[in-house]
């Protein structure tokens, strides 16, 4: 197995190191020189790629790609493989058996506090959503094309070491912002990486939601997070008066429950199965710090 990831980031790099043990290589891409150092200690070749120019180092390691990864946002004009004056991708990336897509539960757009499964057409609302789905169906077409397995995954808001609500906390940063009836689905880090080897080692496609069992309140994770603390937690602020900007509001323009029961089904195990274990663990380890 030759891993190539398409934008080694925060999840990129968690899936990196969970095919690293069934892989004889593990190469990365970055667009930013300062992350290189960063990719190297994880385990990952680094490679420099902005989602435009593929330098020579770049090609072979496409030519060489046997399960590719692509977790680069797509834009205006689409995914950056589909984009015109891109080599067609059996050039680029002959050797391919297994192609996961990293996506988002926000193609489903708002569903008023309803569950739903990958079986729910998708609505989305915001932008960045819409050019989602067109990705989801270049990569699906082109691996119906080919012959070769894709695997969706549909991210839920996702969070881990270095990046969560005790962070937030100690930083001054969290807020308890309520809005009756709003929940939202997360997803530990590792769990995504845990998820996407999951697939990739069994060679298995088709749209997987990635979330964790239980769709909970915003506020209800920062009061969670400050009791672990021992730290009086923000107040809650109505989401009417609360000062947000453009995205962070539209976020809260979608409601619904996300159910992962496809991926349980395939024999998939979380190892954070909701927040209140998971910030247990993140806290009681000390790995809500990061770095």
């Amino acid at each position: 197995m030759h891993v190539l990831i398409l934008g080694a980031g925060y999840s990129g790099t968690a899936i990196a190191k969970a095919l690293a043990p069934a892989a004889q290589s593990v190469t990365g891409t970055t667009r930013s020189p300062e992350r290189l150092a960063d990719l190297t200690r994880a385990g990952i070749r680094p490679l420099l790629y902005d989602g435009a120019a593929i330098s020579a180092e770049l090609a072979e390691a496409m030519r060489q790609a046997t399960h590719l990864v692509q977790s680069i946002a797509p834009g205006r004009d689409g995914d950056p493989m589909f984009r015109g004056g891109v080599a067609p991708l059996p050039e680029l990336l002959p050797n391919l058996r297994w192609i996961g897509y990293l996506s988002t539960v926000g193609v489903y757009g708002d569903h008023k506090g309803a569950w739903v499964t990958e079986e729910t057409a998708c609505k989305p609302v915001s932008q960045r959503s819409v050019e989602r789905v067109e990705a989801e169906n270049a990569w699906l077409h082109y691996g119906t094309q080919r012959g070769i397995p894709v695997a969706i995954l549909r991210l839920a808001g996702i969070y881990g070491p270095g990046r969560n609500a005790f962070r937030n906390l100690a930083e001054g940063t969290a807020r308890r912002l309520v809005k009756p009836n709003q929940v939202f689905n997360r997803i530990r880090v590792e769990d995504i990486g845990s998820a996407a080897a999951f697939l990739a080692n069994r060679g298995m496609g088709g749209i997987f939601n990635i979330t964790d069992d239980e769709p909970a309140a915003p506020q209800d994770v920062v009061a969670e997070a400050a009791r672990l603390m021992g730290v009086e937690p923000p107040p809650e602020i109505p989401f009417e008066t609360a000062e947000l900007s453009p995205m962070a509001r539209s976020f809260y323009g979608e409601n619904k429950r996300v159910s992962n029961a496809r991926l349980r089904e395939a024999g998939f195990q979380f190892a954070f199965p909701n927040y209140r274990a998971s910030l247990a663990q993140l806290w009681e380890t000390g790995a809500w710090r990061g770095k």
